[in-house]
């Protein structure tokens, strides 16, 4: 089945790090895990 669109979007423990409805791009991985990994840890 084709796609019908949607948003992709990132949290962690309920806090926004990144979406792509509001950049309307994909996150770059390298730059994501850096924002990601500090929260892992909290």
């Amino acid at each position: 089945m084709p796609s019908t669109g949607g948003v992709f979007e990132v949290s962690v423990n309920g806090k926004s790090v990144f979406s792509k409805k509001a950049t309307g791009q994909f996150p770059d991985d390298d730059a994501l895990v850096k924002q990601i990994k500090p929260l892992l840890s909290t």
